[in-house]
């Protein structure tokens, strides 16, 4: 369903190396990725790349390296930039925007350079005392400046959950209240402190439709980078189909969908919008109905 072992060497060796930003900035072999707000700049289904000094002023990191041997930097910027916003405006594109444009080494790369990205822009004071932390390990790491305590992006585990009849007809899907009832997907919910990922699958589903489950299983992942995220991704059964109903607030609807309606909703005919290409949610949605088919 996503990518099971990774396309691009992220080059964990070289982060240790003494002044490997300042000597890779300057290497002729180096590309960047640059990333504004969560955005990086896409053109004929791929990422654009720059050498550094095109990029200007920009909190600076390591992404790792090609197997050619060249090595690849990500480059945060701020909203306005005056070198890089000469790009148009339609090339810059997030996650969501790129769906299926691009290859699996090419969004993996988008992944990793939008959450380091915005973890090196967030990241610059101490949680702590306030003061100003300094990038370790090729942007990997922020120690501060006057008591020494280490930082290092972190990763927020969610679930996400496609929950199926008993018979195995049928998929239950929820619209967010955000989505004003437009579009219809898996049910969602981070992690919460001391809670494993199945009694997180079993909350949420409760919480947020109703539904006691009566089994689980595990499919696959997906790193999320709004702004760190990693998507648990279920599939789970549905121990009574008639006790679903929407919490109200988070989800205002929830439906069984039939495998015809799924269908027809995947060819865009309705009866609703699903989730982009791009999601885990489309993944598991599409993994179910194949999974009959």
């Amino acid at each position: 369903m996503t990518v099971r072992r990774a396309e691009f060497d992220r080059a964990g060796h070289l982060r240790d190396e003494p002044g490997i930003l300042e000597a890779l900035r300057s290497s002729d072999d180096a590309r960047v990725i640059v990333v504004r707000e969560g955005r990086v700049r896409v053109e004929d289904g791929a990422l654009v790349t720059v050498v550094s000094a095109e990029v200007g002023d920009a909190d600076w990191g390591l992404l790792g390296r090609h197997s050619d041997g060249s090595t690849l930097l990500v480059a945060a910027i701020a909203p306005v930039t005056d070198s890089i916003d000469a790009a148009p405006a339609e090339t810059w594109l997030g996650l969501r925007d790129t769906g299926g444009l691009l290859d699996a080494e090419h969004t993996e790369l988008l992944v990793e350079a939008v959450t380091l990205a915005s973890w090196l822009r967030d990241a610059r004071f101490c949680t702590a005392c306030g003061s100003a932390t300094e990038v370790r390990q090729g942007g990997w790491s922020r120690k501060c400046l006057d008591n020494g305590h280490e930082f290092f992006p972190r990763t927020d585990p969610a679930v996400i959950v496609a929950v199926e009849s008993e018979d195995g007809e049928k998929l239950l899907l929820g619209a967010n209240a955000n989505w004003h009832g437009r579009m219809y997907s898996c049910f969602a919910g981070f992690v919460e402190a001391g809670e494993s990922l199945e009694s997180t699958v079993h909350r949420e589903i409760e919480e947020e439709a109703g539904v006691l489950l009566s089994s689980l299983r595990y499919i696959s992942s997906q790193p999320w980078p709004y702004p760190r995220s990693l998507m648990v991704g279920f599939r789970a059964t549905a121990s009574d189909e008639r006790r679903a109903r929407p919490d109200g607030e988070e989800i205002v609807d929830v439906r069984w969908f039939t495998r015809a309606e799924i269908a027809s909703a995947m060819n865009g005919d309705g009866p609703v919008g699903l989730p982009g290409p791009a999601s885990i949610a489309r993944a598991l949605i599409e993994d179910w109905y194949e999974a009959r088919e």
